[in-house]
């Protein structure tokens, strides 16, 4: 039994040996990498127009915020000046954030969905072993003949809306704390509720992702699916955590770098904003094989954990 749970801690892979061994993935099959390119092609032209309009409003929000920040260390000036600043932005950008949600929920997010699972079922066959020699056609064929979608589309729902509950409260909390002091007793409190949550979502986005990609390589879905990757990555849920912090470390300076270069213009111009989606597909991509290698090492780590249990209990017997 204890020659077994060494063997198992010395296979689990740490994180440099999931990003390793994701990028083994493609070059097992250059033939992915096309697919994946062709697949990425419609997530990438839509997320050109909805960059352009999310810079343009993220930028005219910030300067707005700039405004009415309140330069009183006073806890009852705060208390009094905070709703009024809030309801002015709101109606401010109320039109540009109707558009963004129409863009993202009925658009984007189909399309990062279908992209994603095309990508990650074919991959996980190359990575298993199953069709290390699949071209074009055969990799096309799959995805339109045998690639799940409703149970991933059905998890994703799940998750979307278990993401947009705790986006809502991080977006709030980041205005209270952005028109408040920064001495202010309130910012401060805002401040450590505001880490707190954001570790939560980043260690939960792990969760919900792995729940999203079972989905996709296994016949379960919805609460289903997010229960067992609840499951599968308990005991390794600091790797998840890593993973998906790195992705949103990344996310956040490609967009710190778009509202430096379009602070001045209102936006960061065309070549800047094609430079930023290609990007951000570019990190999907490399986000959901490194997710599928760890669902992999998830569930194989749950395997020898099942069998010394089951051996513990003969040894016993």
């Amino acid at each position: 039994m204890k020659n077994s749970q060494t063997m198992m801690e010395e296979k689990q892979l740490g994180f440099f040996d999931l990003l390793k061994e994701s990028l083994k993935t493609p070059f097992r099959n250059p033939n992915l990498i096309i697919f994946a390119f062709f697949s990425s092609l419609p997530l990438f032209s839509f997320l050109i127009m909805y960059e352009t309009v999310f810079q343009q409003t993220m930028i005219k929000t910030l300067k707005d915020i700039l405004k009415e920040r309140t330069s009183h260390f006073d806890v009852f000036d705060y208390y009094d000046a905070i709703p009024g600043a809030t309801e002015r932005l709101i109606e401010g950008i109320s039109s540009e954030f109707f558009l963004l949600c129409l863009i993202y929920l009925g658009i984007l997010y189909l399309l990062d969905l279908f992209s994603m699972i095309a990508i990650v079922d074919i991959a996980s066959m190359i990575y298993k072993g199953d069709q290390k020699a699949m071209n074009l056609k055969d990799m096309l064929s799959r995805c339109i003949k045998e690639t799940r979608i409703k149970g991933p589309l059905i998890t994703s729902i799940y998750a979307l809306l278990l993401d947009s509950l705790i986006s809502v409260g991080l977006v709030s909390t980041v205005m209270y704390i952005s028109l408040g002091s920064i001495a202010s007793f309130f910012s401060m409190v805002f401040a450590l509720v505001f880490i707190a949550l954001l570790s939560k979502y980043i260690e939960w986005s792990a969760v919900w992702n792995m729940g999203i990609l079972i989905s996709i390589l296994e016949e379960k879905h919805g609460d289903v699916a997010l229960i067992i990757s609840a499951y599968l990555s308990r005991g390794s849920r600091q790797r998840g955590f890593l993973l998906m912090l790195v992705y949103f470390v990344w996310r956040f300076a490609l967009r710190l770098g778009c509202v430096y270069v379009g602070w001045d213009k209102g936006g960061s111009g065309v070549a800047v904003t094609v430079v930023h989606a290609s990007l951000v597909c570019l990190a999907k991509m490399c986000l959901w094989l490194i997710f599928m290698v760890y669902f992999y090492d998830c569930k194989k780590k749950r395997l020898h954990e099942k069998i010394d249990v089951e051996g513990g209990q003969e040894e016993s017997t």
